[in-house]
């Protein structure tokens, strides 16, 4: 066993490919709020979502994303102009983050009590990360830093016959950034090189300008929720830039 080395991992976009349930799900949470939104969402909207995705960093924001698609907003525009959107959205309909966040975990909670099948179903590990987790817990320590509430990720990695104690989840119940769960990490691995496998630029951004940081070795997944130009500005910054195979191989 490797027990120099602890591998952070973020969830969505490098565990688990759940754009598509995310969508749903915020398409559902979206029409407890917008009744002019059809009940069952098209296709066309799930396929947008994903172009919208890298730039989306809690689930509950899908919610937000979903309207603008509905409302005719082409990724593009979502993307250029996000922070003044969405903060426009919250306004007319009178509703803060916090709101967001307790309609998306419950709406996610009625979709796994009425069909858990399907919602598994909807969120896929990508290719060969089930086999790798399962092999890594025997040979290296590893964990999860995510911005998910932790119920949905241990329901994932249950259904994936993938154990993880609980305390190895940092999810959003924590009410902690990433920058501080890593903070927190270093002083209780001391001995460790802990490896922080994300796929998100602006994530990596910020733990990169942390000086007590700077040891934490960053991997970009480049198979994650990015962009072309996240990934061209990722190899500038000198982050290391990882393909699913080479994930897999470690």
């Amino acid at each position: 066993m490797n027990n120099s080395i602890l591998f952070a991992l973020d969830f969505d976009g490098v565990i688990c490919d759940s754009a598509v349930e995310t969508a749903i799900t915020g398409w559902k949470a979206a029409n407890h709020i917008w009744s002019d939104m059809p009940q069952a969402v098209p296709q066309a909207m799930i396929d947008q979502f994903r172009l919208v995705r890298p730039i989306i960093e809690t689930g509950y924001e899908a919610i937000l994303a979903m309207r603008l698609l509905h409302l005719g907003a082409s990724p593009e525009a979502i993307i250029s102009s996000y922070a003044s959107k969405i903060d426009t959205l919250l306004q007319q309909a009178q509703v803060t983050p916090d709101d967001l966040k307790k309609l998306f975990g419950e709406t996610r909670d009625a979709w796994i009590a009425n069909d858990l099948a399907d919602w598994v179903n909807m969120n896929p590990l990508f290719p060969g990360v089930a086999e790798k987790l399962q092999q890594l817990g025997q040979q290296t320590p590893w964990l999860i830093i995510t911005t998910k509430q932790e119920r949905f990720v241990k329901q994932i990695l249950k259904a994936n016959a993938i154990d993880l104690a609980d305390d190895k989840i940092f999810g959003l119940d924590r009410n902690m950034s990433k920058v501080q769960v890593l903070t927190q990490l270093l002083t209780s691995h001391p001995d460790n090189t802990i490896y922080f496998v994300e796929d998100r630029l602006p994530t990596l951004l910020n733990v990169s300008k942390v000086d007590q940081l700077a040891n934490v070795k960053l991997i970009f997944a480049l198979w994650g929720y990015n962009t072309v130009e996240d990934k061209a500005v990722a190899a500038q910054q000198g982050f290391i830039g990882q393909g699913l195979e080479d994930f897999l191989a470690l």
